[in-house]
């Protein structure tokens, strides 16, 4: 029970009192996990998301001639396996399909992105029950690195220096994470949440994208049908927040860093042999770029297959 205690209060604290991207969420680079797809040994699965942004604001976030709407699409190929019963691996390989419009017309980017890798390792996974029903809890922790696999272009900062750097397909630099990741679960009634701090380095051109950290909490409550299918609808929130951009190590970028909190809804479907899920995020709030931008909401589906 005092494991338990921890974890919630420290899933809550994090989750509602931070408040310190790539522009949250959109660009290069987002890490949001949510509820993994049911599996005992590996699964492969393909992921699509899609993101809009607003740039070039005016200072009250009002439109003006420059403005400019982009919008981040990706299909990510992403797996997991576990090695043991207190190890797991996760691994994402992202194709992105970057647009913008504007009064100078329409401009994109196609290819491959940042490439991801992420180890956890399981600190306790306990089964009981309380008010006799049964309780389940896990809690993983691990690491990860990202490598400079996507196309960065830095042309394109000192073209639209009054806009986020987010317009990449990578961001040309090796960078790391801390995660981790807890469930628990009281008979069909269970609390997801998952934490994700990201440690970015300078690339080669200079530029250092601000840390970020993401975190998501899930409220999920699983029916099953005919004992062959599992349905899991969930909602919770997501709330990301990152610093500043560096550029030549001393100077920070103004339109870069801030914070946003989304509400999300989703649901998860599991049979044998196959899981799928969505889920929708809308932003409630948000501070990003100094108000310079503002992120719309988003939409992720996936597919997966357990094996």
């Amino acid at each position: 029970m005092k494991k338990l205690i921890i974890a919630l209060l420290l899933s809550i604290f994090i989750v509602t009192a931070s408040k310190a991207c790539d522009i949250c969420g959109c660009g290069a680079g987002s890490y949001y996990l949510g509820i993994l797809p049911e599996y005992n040994k590996r699964f492969l699965g393909l992921r699509y998301q899609y993101k809009t942004l607003r740039t070039h604001l005016g200072p009250m976030g009002e439109s003006t001639p420059l403005t400019t709407d982009e919008t981040y699409q990706s299909a990510e190929l992403w797996g997991g396996v576990n090695l043991g019963t207190h190890f797991r691996i996760l691994a994402f390989l992202p194709y992105n399909f970057n647009r913008r419009v504007n009064q100078n017309g329409t401009g994109h980017k196609d290819g491959l992105g940042d490439i991801a890798i992420m180890g956890y390792y399981k600190l306790f996974d306990n089964m009981g029950t309380a008010a006799e029903r049964l309780l389940v809890q896990s809690l993983w922790v691990g690491a990860g690195i990202k490598a400079p696999t996507g196309k960065y272009e830095p042309s394109e900062r000192l073209a639209v220096s009054e806009s986020p750097n987010n317009f990449q397909l990578g961001t040309a630099s090796t960078d790391f994470t801390v995660n981790a990741a807890y469930d628990i679960r009281w008979n069909d009634l269970g609390l997801n949440a998952n934490l994700n701090y990201k440690i970015n380095t300078e690339n080669k051109h200079g530029y250092r994208y601000g840390n970020k950290f993401t975190s998501n909490v899930l409220l999920y409550h699983k029916f099953r049908i005919a004992q062959r299918i599992t349905v899991a609808p969930n909602v919770g929130v997501l709330y990301e927040t990152a610093v500043k951009d560096v550029e030549d190590s001393k100077y920070d970028v103004a339109v870069s860093g801030g914070h946003s909190l989304s509400a999300v809804a989703g649901l998860e479907i599991g049979m044998k042999g196959l899981s799928m899920g969505a889920n929708y995020q809308n932003v409630r709030s948000q501070d990003l770029a100094g108000g310079r931008a503002k992120a719309g909401n988003r939409l992720m589906v996936h597919v997966s297959l357990p094996f």
